[in-house]
């Protein structure tokens, strides 16, 4: 694997470890304690954010594997459009390997879905509202972001 490609993929690990160990000082007192937090504190507006940022750099890993580089400016717009003309839109595959990937395809508009879902919520969730209101959504955010990575990773191996 491109170097380029797998520190990409560590970031978006890293991301999406952020992610949960700030939910996880959200919620846990004892965390609060230890690390003097105080009690009605919470981190799910960036817990959102960090979710996001796993996926936005699984999705220029996955690129980049293809050779697709994204760059400034407006690169988040051009990383979603880019991921879904590569994998979704233009896959064009001899029929029979069609029918044996067909659920891979599913997957992938389901994925390209997450993505989009995701960086509308991380707008939303990180600058529209109170960070205790985020409870939920953040828990979507780091499921999306933990389903969407694990797709890119397989697909890369």
């Amino acid at each position: 694997m491109d170097s380029e490609v797998k520190l990409l993929l560590d970031r978006a690990d890293n991301e999406l470890l952020a992610a949960k160990v700030l939910k996880s000082i959200s919620e846990e007192d004892a965390l609060k304690d230890n690390l003097t937090v105080p009690a009605k504190t919470t981190f799910y507006s960036s817990v959102i954010s960090h979710s996001y940022y796993s996926i936005f750099y699984s999705a220029r890993a996955a690129l980049l594997s293809r050779g697709i580089k994204i760059s400034a400016p407006l690169i988040h717009n051009k990383a979603y459009d880019k991921f879904k003309k590569t994998f979704v839109d233009s896959e064009k595959l001899d029929k029979h390997i069609l029918e044996a990937y067909e659920k891979m395809l599913i997957r992938a508009e389901d994925l390209l879905q997450i993505m989009k879902d995701e960086k509308s919520k991380r707008g939303k969730f990180t600058y529209k509202t109170f960070p205790q209101a985020n409870k939920d959504p953040a828990e979507d955010s780091i499921n999306n972001a933990t389903l969407f990575v694990s797709h890119i990773k397989n697909m890369l191996k």
